[in-house]
């Protein structure tokens, strides 16, 4: 395999995402978070793994329309540019 595609120069550890159990209220809203900090840091497949949900289901796209309000309030252009493609993915 060439070395051009090995990343042996590793960033540090996987981020790890906490999120509050599956039952609390609070889960799908912590679930969208993950995901577009997972997307943010390249690391879509362990966000989706963490909360077993995929990008662009269509259950986190209130949280996620929350998430890019907020984002727009701030100013936050790349929050707003993760929500955004996430709500173009969501059916």
């Amino acid at each position: 395999m060439s070395r051009a595609f090995v990343k042996e120069d590793a960033d540090g550890p996987r981020p790890r995402y906490v999120l509050p159990k599956r039952e609390d209220p609070g889960y799908d809203e912590a679930a969208a978070w993950a995901l577009l900090e997972g997307a943010n840091v390249g690391d879509s497949h362990s966000a989706q793994i963490a909360t077993r949900y995929e990008r662009g289901d269509p259950k986190l796209r209130p949280p996620v329309e929350r998430i890019l309000a907020q984002a727009i309030a701030q100013k936050n252009e790349r929050l707003q540019q993760l929500a955004q493609r996430f709500l173009r993915t969501s059916k």
